[in-house]
């Protein structure tokens, strides 16, 4: 271990306080952090260098505490000179901590261990905090539900809640640039890899990523770009469902043991958007304490894994891009050194409306008094309030060799897709999209909250996958989806219940689009897409039932969607009342 002197040249002003005289930070490097099982994990570590203890941040992290990680380092500078200790560590397998990368499996227990040693140490006041977004959410989340005593207080931005339901797949299709960009190519061994070896201008053209994700089957896909498999990327295809190697690491399975507040921040066209809204929901309803449920809070932006002012195609204005520190240091200085900030008279939900582009204070999720509404598909690609009469299908041919192209929606940070608000003109003329558009509105339409489909389809194959987006048409024709939603029919019944289909028999589908805040505007149409593919943000469904590890051979579908009095399909949106 080694000390670090920093300079701190800043005048600070503490909110509610006065100005705060200069004073150097040290930053302890290499400090080790003994495990329950005799794994010893590396952590820098940020304080003030005066003598006193400080309430204790801890941040785990797969993707490296060095100081290189610039934008890591200098968050930790600002919240050493703010009064706080902050302990940053690589996670067990990464970086310079021992043990196994194994990714989600241990987190629980090191997160406890890590929490309760920060809060011994002498400049430690004993009251701990956590913080951090992705992986770094994700570990919070299985640590809450170990109960560490010292802990007060998490901030898990862009998180999942459940690994299963809203990381390796969303409605059981699997997530697959996402899940082979991150846990192959990225995060195979101890030190995060480069992603140029199949986007460079030198990669092999069998190598770039537009090829190889179309490798079958998918078991192999890690040999096919390494030569040799990946034992993480193995499992996650071997248990193609929410079975018990899931369940025992989702977090979803243990909101009722979680005692302290909790702040989720997400974004609207983030993967990882149920984790974030599953997550405050959860607490909320579930929550082990009077504490965690009246205090959890959530802040959801139009933004994809991080705030920003622009997004996809679109330009949400200056307010949009709020920085995640302030919400950050505001959280931490209410629960770790009780300052009288507003935190707990402040709306649980803060939401960010579309189409309007304004923020607003909700007083929960789902926003209390919104009604469901139904808008019908109809004969003729038409999309209205009235259920349909008489006889109406729509058919299309859908070929797992030919899929509809990923263009825009909720991706991230694994191999390059098209993600956020994008427009929809590339898919055009597609035989294998159909769609259902209102007529031109003539007042607003404000919805806010989760979004379902509810389909009536027949397929002559034993499984097949139902993709909706619901879309804002603008007057100008540009269109952009504001929710997304995908079901592989074999999970009808529940992510843990799969089950065939019988080819030919028609079915009843509730397709979760999750949720989105948008104010359609007169003069706009709201539009729904549905397919069977969104490749290769999810990876193609064959149509043969055959597992999703060891398919091979896709098979052409026809399928058919009813939109009759007998067999009336409807999205159902979430008004928003007197807004």
């Amino acid at each position: 271990m080694f000390t670090t002197l920093v300079l701190v040249t800043a005048m600070l002003l503490a909110q509610g306080a006065s100005p705060v005289a200069p004073e150097p930070i040290l930053v302890d490097h290499h400090r080790g952090i003994p495990l329950r099982d005799g794994v010893t994990v590396y952590a820098d570590v940020y304080r003030p260098s005066r003598s006193g203890r400080f309430p204790t941040i801890v941040v785990r992290t797969p993707y490296g505490v060095q100081r290189e990680n610039v934008g890591v380092h200098d968050r930790m500078i600002q919240l050493a000179k703010l009064g706080y200790a902050v302990v940053n560590t690589d996670v067990r397998g990464r970086y310079e901590s021992e043990g196994q990368w194994d990714p989600f499996r241990a987190e629980a227990r090191d997160g406890y261990d890590v929490v309760e040693w920060a809060a011994r140490q002498p400049w430690s006041t004993g009251k701990v905090a956590m913080q951090g977004g992705s992986y770094l959410g994700h570990v919070q989340w299985a640590t809450l539900g170990e109960q560490p005593p010292s802990l007060v207080a998490a901030f898990p931005a862009v998180a999942s809640t459940n690994l299963y339901a809203n990381w390796i797949t969303q409605g059981g299709a699997f997530h697959l640039a996402f899940n082979f960009g991150w846990g192959v190519v990225r995060m195979p061994y101890r030190i995060m890899q480069p992603q140029w070896y199949f986007t460079g201008p030198d990669a092999a053209p069998e190598l770039r990523y537009e090829k190889l994700l179309e490798h079958l089957p998918l078991q192999t896909m890690d040999e096919r770009a390494f030569n040799h498999p990946v034992k993480h990327w193995r499992d996650w295809l071997a248990h193609d469902s929410y079975d018990a190697y899931w369940k025992a690491i989702s977090d979803e399975e243990r909101f009722d043991r979680v005692q302290v507040p909790v702040m989720t921040q997400g974004g609207w066209f983030d993967i990882f958007l149920p984790g974030t809204i599953d997550g405050f929901v959860g607490v909320r309803t579930k929550g082990a304490t009077e504490r965690a449920r009246s205090l959890t809070r959530m802040v959801i932006g139009p933004w994809g894994h991080g705030p920003s002012r622009k997004y996809g195609d679109l330009d949400f204005g200056a307010d949009a891009d709020r920085a995640l520190f302030d919400y950050e240091r505001r959280w931490h200085d209410f629960h770790m050194k009780g300052v009288k900030n507003g935190v707990d008279t402040d709306p649980p939900v803060q939401i960010f409306y579309m189409g309007i582009n304004r923020w607003r204070g909700e007083q929960d999720w789902p926003i209390p008094g919104t009604q469901p509404s139904k808008w019908y598909l109809q004969p003729g690609g038409k999309l209205s309030t009235t259920a349909p009469a008489g006889e109406g299908a729509t058919s299309y041919r859908y070929d797992p060799s030919d899929p509809v192209p990923t263009t825009g929606g909720n991706n991230c940070c694994g191999s390059p897709t098209i993600a956020g608000p994008v427009d929809q003109k590339p898919l055009d003329g597609r035989a294998d999209i159909v769609r259902f558009t209102s007529d031109v509105l003539t007042a607003p339409v404000t919805i806010a909250g989760k979004v379902t489909m509810d389909l009536h389809a027949t397929t002559d194959g034993k499984d097949t996958d139902w993709m909706i987006k619901l879309i804002d048409v603008y007057p100008d024709g540009k269109a952009y989806p504001m929710a997304e939603g995908i079901l592989r029919a074999r999970f009808r019944e529940g992510l843990d219940k799969p089950q065939l289909l019988t080819p030919g028999q028609p079915y009843r589908y509730t397709i979760d689009l999750i949720g989105t805040a948008v104010v359609f505007q007169p003069g706009h149409r709201i539009r729904v897409d549905i397919t069977s593919s969104n490749f290769p943000q999810f990876d193609r469904n064959l149509n043969t039932g055959d597992p999703l590890a060891t398919g091979t051979r896709p098979r052409v579908a026809q399928q058919t969607i009813h939109h009759s009095a007998a067999r009336p399909s409807a999205i159902v949106l979430p008004v928003v009342r007197g807004f």
